[in-house]
């Protein structure tokens, strides 16, 4: 069977999972920060995809979304109150999840700030009338009320603390959903479609407990030309990039056919750790605003389930491309409002699969290790190349007619019986006749000659009545 090698060939390319990070964002991270009462103005996509028209149904109180990243900064003053809670599943970071780690360590708070920043008040300013989060400077997500779990992992560079991925991510997914999380935000992923085995039963988990999963599907300019796990699991809600304009990114976006929704990747501006700000770009945007989304929708709809949310985010999407869905938009591009005011049929199953199905269907090659034999162990046999050979069973005595067999045998014994009497009868009665004919003919009895005279009347005896002497 392929499907070990298969696996394990999976797992190799996955760890070395990174973050979608657009690569401008490199250079203007150690320039000056953007000034905080430029942001907002800078978020086009509040009002582009009905997230500010949103606001008005829901802003996601309530509910808690967890960020698996590379840490997020809970001091940051657009962030202030929106930590619920966090851990640490690398061993190399806090255990409150709060310190950049990895690669890109700055990656975490940029995400967080995009899902649920609240903004601030300007220095001396007064909270105006109907206001959304907690001021009109700064940054602002799509659920500025919505309370984050933040898990930092080690990712896009070797692990000082020796955990790999395929521990680090199924031990991240799970302790999110222990911890309340409805909804799961993970702006990271490989250049395989494949994952490690470790990570079925963490996101089937994460199914069963009905909690919804946004992942980016990754960026061309990162390498990634298809989309790669963890948005190729089956009903994880994958999320493609956009550019400004609306259409799909060349270099922040992947394409694939798991992709479920587009949102913004282009030209987007985050909270960094220690109070700054950013322009960036890529699909690790795209996803915290989709998941701010959800995260909306459970609040406004406590009782609905993961798969309804997301069938609701991706049925009242903005139709691009076709057919629709197709690799490059998914069902279309991103519309919160209508995603939480649209009358949208109820349904009973994910559009986007389930991992529990599939885990039935692809993980059955897939046998457990066995193991070692001791050294004083019988090597096993080579498994046999041809059928062990066919053998034809008895009947068994109670299957057979027992009346029919005993006929036959007394039938032929007495029809011999009768052919051996009837010859030694016939025998007998002819020795007799020769006999009683030698006797008359004055003949050695049984003579050849005798029998031939007295057969035929010739030279028989004279007859009293002849008269002669």
């Amino acid at each position: 069977m392929q499907e070990p090698t298969r696996l394990r060939r999976a797992a190799a390319a996955v760890l070395t999972l990174a973050i979608f990070l657009g690569v401008s964002v490199t250079g203007l991270v150690t320039a000056a920060p953007a000034r905080a009462d430029d942001i907002r103005n800078r978020e086009y996509w509040l009002d582009a995809y009905g997230i500010s028209k949103a606001w008005a149904v829901s802003q996601g109180a309530g509910v808690k979304v967890a960020i698996i990243d590379s840490g997020v900064d809970g001091t940051h003053p657009d962030l202030s109150g929106a930590i619920a809670g966090g851990t640490d599943v690398s061993g190399a970071g806090t255990a409150d999840g709060q310190k950049g780690i990895g690669s890109e360590p700055v990656h975490g708070t940029l995400v967080a700030s995009l899902l649920a920043g609240r903004g601030h008040l300007a220095s001396g300013a007064t909270p105006s009338p109907g206001q959304v989060g907690a001021g009109g400077d700064g940054v602002i997500g799509a659920a500025p009320q919505a309370q984050l779990l933040t898990v930092s992992a080690w990712l896009g560079s070797p692990n000082p603390a020796g955990r790999g991925i395929d521990e680090q991510i199924p031990d991240a997914v799970r302790w999110a959903v222990d911890n309340g999380a409805k909804v799961i935000n993970m702006s990271l992923g490989s250049t395989s479609t494949a994952w490690p085995q470790s990570w079925d039963a963490a996101f089937q988990y994460a199914e069963q407990k009905d909690v919804v999963i946004v992942a980016a599907a990754g960026n061309r300019a990162s390498g990634s030309a298809q989309v790669g796990a963890p948005a190729t699991i089956p009903g994880v809600l994958a999320v493609g990039g956009l550019n400004y304009d609306g259409t799909a990114s060349q270099d922040s976006s992947s394409q694939g056919i798991t992709i479920g929704v587009s949102a913004p990747a282009e030209k987007l501006v985050g909270a960094l750790p220690g109070g700054g700000y950013a322009d960036w770009s890529g699909t690790s945007g795209a996803a915290p605003i989709v998941s701010g989304v959800a995260a909306l929708i459970r609040s406004k709809y406590p009782d609905m389930s993961a798969a309804q949310v997301i069938n609701r985010i991706i049925s009242t999407a903005k139709s691009a491309g076709s057919p629709r869905p197709n690799a490059i938009y998914g069902y279309g591009l991103l519309d919160a409002q209508a995603a939480l005011t649209a009358d949208v049929p109820a349904v009973t199953a994910n559009p986007l699969g389930n991992i529990s199905d599939w885990i039935k269907i692809h993980r059955r090659g897939a046998l457990p290790s066995a193991p070692a034999p001791s050294q004083d162990a019988t090597p096993p046999s080579a498994a046999p190349t041809l059928p062990d050979p066919t053998v034809p069973a008895a009947l068994a005595p109670s299957e057979l007619d027992s009346s029919l067999p005993m006929a036959l045998v007394l039938g032929f014994s007495g029809l011999v019986a009768a052919i051996l009497v009837g010859g030694s009868v016939h025998v007998l009665v002819v020795r007799r006749r020769l006999m009683a004919q030698a006797e008359v003919g004055g003949g050695p009895a049984g003579s050849g000659e005798d029998s031939a005279v007295g057969q035929n009347g010739k030279g028989g005896p004279k007859s009293a009545e002849s008269g002669e002497p």
